[in-house]
């Protein structure tokens, strides 16, 4: 058989570093292919690397088919659980095709998602009657999972999906190169992601260095308003002053009029005491 290698599908995954493809490579010059590689009718789906080792060196290998791949969709989730499952793959590398499983999920259960009713004609309804044959299964739509079960299912927290999501969408491709190649941590890239994008090629063509340094003056930039606002004393709104001005004035009222009624109480008792003298 002719195996067809898609350029799609062979970059869908990020493909291995200089130092991983010459392990792989001394690995089967030592032992052989040992694993099958994974195809959808011709084309190949797992084993990219695999088979290009083993055309150059002329190795033997085995193939295998997947025969639950129906469209390429399928085929791309595939890719994306398998290489979920493994241990080399980068946290960030991970976000991503978690993300991408997301989208994929979304997009299914839309088209799939029922839009109401068709209306039955009258020679339809008597032909329904009429037919007794158990109506075709319809499969329910897949729901996207929740960035919980996403973080979950990618071995990270809810905060690392969301910081991924944001330099996904915001940052630079410089940016996301660093990130790639592990030269700054995902927080560092989703910080300076924030910035305009020039100032983000400019701190990225400028090194690792440099971007830590434009992440660490952003926070600061960001931490400053901040603890400000904290030490400013709080000045209470005027409504709240003029009630306590109401709640003052009642207060010396109720004093007054009970100093009233006991200067009365003393002014009777003092008559009285006149009274029984006389």
């Amino acid at each position: 058989m002719d195996i067809v290698v898609n350029e799609e599908l062979k970059a869908y995954i990020d493909p291995l570093t200089p130092e991983e493809h010459e392990s792989l490579e001394r690995s089967l010059l030592a032992e052989g292919c040992r694993d099958a590689l994974v195809l959808w009718g011709s084309v190949l789906v797992d084993g990219h690397n695999r088979y290009g080792i083993c055309q150059k060196h002329g190795l033997p290998f085995q193939t295998v088919q997947n025969p639950r791949f129906q469209s390429i969709e399928d085929v791309h989730l595939w890719m994306i659980d398998q290489h979920l499952g493994r241990r080399s793959v980068s946290d960030f590398q991970r976000g991503i095709l978690a993300l991408r499983k997301r989208e994929i999920l979304a997009q299914r259960s839309a088209t799939q998602t029922p839009t109401g009713p068709v209306p039955i004609t009258e020679h339809e309804s008597e032909a329904d009657a009429a037919d007794t044959s158990p109506a075709p299964a319809t499969a329910p739509a897949e729901r996207p999972p929740s960035r919980e079960a996403l973080a979950r299912e990618a071995k990270l927290s809810g905060n690392q999906v969301a910081l991924i999501e944001k330099i996904q969408k915001q940052a630079a491709p410089e940016v996301i190169a660093a990130v790639r190649s592990g030269k700054i941590s995902i927080n560092a890239a989703a910080t300076v992601s924030s910035l305009p994008e020039e100032e983000q090629r400019e701190a990225a063509l400028a090194g690792s260095k440099e971007l830590k340094e434009v992440a660490k003056r952003v926070r600061d930039a960001k931490r400053k308003p901040r603890e400000v606002a904290a030490k400013e004393p709080v000045t209470p709104p005027l409504e709240t002053d003029v009630d306590e001005a109401v709640d003052e004035l009642t207060q010396l009222r109720r004093q007054v009029a009970e100093l009233q009624e006991e200067n009365a109480a003393l002014r009777k008792e003092l008559a009285d005491l006149r009274a029984a003298s006389t």
